[in-house]
């Protein structure tokens, strides 16, 4: 049945249930005639009576109970549907999957959406580990998270942490009898742990800057991991110097399990963004997930 005659039967369901097309006119905002002509239309075209009428009262006819049984339940399964999504326009609810790197899944979106997870339980929140700059779009994802210099320029962007600022480490026990690297050329003569990433199935390379010199060295070691932790771990057991985020490595520093090595190359980039298509259609759940990771500390000069 094509879909312009649905008001007809629309218009059918009101007058049965009533019993009167006088208040079926009321309920659906129309004149009597106009509804009177409506069902006659519609019983023309059936080839088929629905209606009894007489001067007291209007009965439903055999075909047309039977109608009314079939129709009448699938329409309030509608409506019902309709009201329930109505309802999520103002609710926060519902799933939002996100893509990043391991460093800012543990330390800027955990610490940052626990309070949101705790306040709306049914918001639901999944977290892709990734280094492979993946496509959020086509992935299906809400939002993906990288640095900002990262992000392309057809996203929109939203701050969420600071500048990170990356460190060489390594541990006493490996830096014994060696001579420490002083710039990058120096790590060519040292056991290096190496990241993995799934782009190309290539090695990070490790980035320095000193004075507005920039350089990207290449190291070779015996580790190599598609994760931080990892390597952390192998620079914490003395298997060689690791390339890290500054605060993954700060507590193991401050305690002697680890030192610095070329502080004065340590980089510093832009530190991560949220990043997403549209803000067409945003749910108010992602609202509030927006909100609750927004970095709200000093920004850069």
């Amino acid at each position: 049945m094509a879909r312009e005659n649905y008001n007809d039967l629309l218009a059918f369901v009101a007058v049965a249930r009533e019993g009167s097309f006088t208040r079926a006119a009321a309920q659906l905002g129309v004149s009597q005639s106009a509804l009177s002509h409506t069902i006659r239309a519609l019983e023309t075209r059936l080839g088929l009576r629905l209606l009894t009428r007489t001067t007291r009262s209007v009965s439903a006819t055999e075909a047309g109970e039977r109608l009314m049984s079939s129709i009448a339940p699938r329409f309030e399964e509608i409506e019902a549907e309709l009201a329930a999504l109505s309802s999520l326009k103002d609710k926060p609810s519902g799933t939002i999957r996100l893509s990043a790197a391991e460093h800012a899944a543990n330390t800027v979106l955990w610490p940052g959406l626990l309070k949101l997870a705790e306040d709306y339980p049914e918001i639901n929140i999944e977290i892709c580990v990734d280094y492979g700059l993946t496509d959020i779009v086509a992935g299906r994802y809400d939002a993906g998270v990288r640095l900002g210099d990262q992000v392309e320029k057809d996203m929109i962007a939203v701050r969420i942490a600071p500048d990170l600022r990356m460190a060489v480490v390594g541990s006493p026990g490996y830096l014994a009898g060696r001579r420490r690297p002083q710039e990058p050329a120096d790590l060519a003569a040292h056991e290096c742990i190496n990241l993995r990433l799934p782009t190309h199935g290539g090695l990070m390379s490790w980035e320095f800057e000193r004075d507005g010199h920039k350089v990207k060295a290449r190291v070779e070691g015996q580790w190599t991991f598609n994760s931080s932790e990892p390597m952390l771990r192998a620079a914490l057991q003395g298997f060689g110097l690791a390339y890290l985020p500054h605060d993954m490595v700060q507590a193991h520093v401050a305690s002697g399990a680890l030192k610095h090595v070329m502080k004065s190359w340590s980089p510093t980039f832009p530190g991560y963004h949220l990043y997403y298509a549209s803000r067409r259609q945003a749910s108010p759940a992602f609202g509030l997930l927006v909100e609750a990771l927004r970095y709200k500390g000093p920004h850069p000069c």
